[in-house]
């Protein structure tokens, strides 16, 4: 026959399994948000690199375009990011 005590540290290790199993889902749902995370960063980096490209293919265009005319593009200043 099974005493109480037997019955009560049951119950115990019951809840310790449970409470590690909470535990192990809620990492898996953060080290998902952490991918997320990480990707959507690496996106972004992507897109700064493809912008300034798409800058650099604008200026090259406009002087072509100036240059078929067989004018001189406007003296502009642009700040450069470092």
């Amino acid at each position: 026959m099974r005493s109480w005590r037997d019955y009560d540290d049951q119950v115990e290790h019951d809840l310790s399994d449970r409470r590690f199993d909470l535990i192990l889902e809620r990492l898996d749902r953060i080290a998902d948000e952490l991918a997320k995370t990480n990707k959507r960063l690496d996106n972004d980096e992507n897109f700064i690199r493809i912008t300034r490209e798409l800058a650099t293919l604008n200026e090259s265009l406009q002087a072509l375009a100036y240059a078929a005319l067989g004018q001189q593009a406007p003296q502009v200043r642009r700040r450069r990011p470092a």
